[in-house]
């Protein structure tokens, strides 16, 4: 496969930034999170993953930073705000970037979108890796409110609560306790990450499908619930998360004991970001993973 930089124009007319790195027989194609986020988490898997020979590709959903971002207000456009749209632009990319028998890693949203894959295109898959996301959106609500409750005083909560009722997410002391918690469930070494003098967010996109921020779920993602189809997943499956993850780690496990090839590991001081936090543990697990299945050692 060609390496480097490519736009892929899509079926429907819209243009993705879509990325290749690496060399090597494995084929990793990974799916961002977000939703509205970019592929920029992933720029250092080639590298990472070199010693297992992998060959990375990556793309920006449409309304990302690098692809086409659509005027979602128009009517229009509002048709693919859907996961059944982002879907099918999934296995679009898959087939212009002449991608067969190959690994698909999603991270949280991408995560979704990867166990939907799996399921109605699971028989171009060689395994599956789920970062940091769940089967299902209920049991993710009930945890970030378990979370800001264990975090905060009950005043505290009940301001956020307060202020998400009247909408007023600009609200000084609101985003102050929000950056709390993201300091320690969401991105525990921020260091670690990429900077912009801007920010990257599709705000659209992920306002329409989560909401304001990841501790209140307002979006359309609300009633996602997968639980029923988990045990339907045959490809070999790696579930990775932070010890410290935003997602529930009891649904993780939960997951790992219905998908019957499956493998469940938690990065130490890792966050809902842990490739960020962590990734001298994360890239050893995602290596080992890799070379298990290839190996016949999974």
């Amino acid at each position: 496969m060609t390496t480097g930089s490519r736009i892929l124009t899509l079926d429907n007319g819209f243009h993705l930034f879509t990325r290749t790195v690496g060399e090597g027989n494995i084929k990793l194609l990974c799916v961002h999170g977000g939703p509205g986020s970019n592929h920029e988490e992933f720029e250092n898997f080639a590298e990472q993953l070199a010693p297992a020979h992998v060959q990375v590709s990556m793309y920006d959903q449409l309304g990302s930073f690098y692809s086409d971002q659509p005027d979602f207000s128009d009517p229009a456009n509002q048709k693919y705000l859907t996961i059944d749209y982002y879907l099918s632009e999934l296995e679009e990319v898959r087939q212009k970037l002449g991608l067969d028998n190959f690994y698909l890693l999603g991270h949280s949203w991408g995560g979704i979108l990867a166990q939907e894959y799996a399921l109605k295109y699971g028989k171009h898959l060689k395994g599956l890796i789920i970062m940091s996301m769940i089967d299902n959106i209920p049991e993710y609500i009930k945890n970030i409110n378990y979370l800001r409750k264990q975090m905060f005083p009950e005043f505290e909560v009940n301001y956020m609560e307060e202020v998400e009722k009247d909408g007023r997410f600009d609200d000084p002391k609101y985003n102050e306790l929000v950056a709390k918690l993201y300091k320690v469930y969401v991105t525990r070494h921020p260091e670690n990450d990429g900077h912009h003098t801007v920010s990257t967010r599709a705000t659209a996109v992920y306002n329409y499908f989560q909401g304001d921020n990841e501790f209140v779920m307002t979006g359309t993602l609300k009633d996602w619930d997968h639980r029923s189809k988990t045990h339907k997943i045959t490809n070999k499956t790696l579930l990775t998360f932070g010890d410290h993850d935003t997602m529930p780690l009891a649904a993780a496990e939960r997951m790992h004991h219905e998908i019957k090839h499956s493998r469940f590991v938690l990065t130490p001081d890792g966050g809902h970001c842990h490739s960020v936090d962590n990734p001298q543990a994360f890239f050893q697990t995602l290596r080992q993973f890799l070379t298990d299945v290839e190996n016949g050692r999974f």
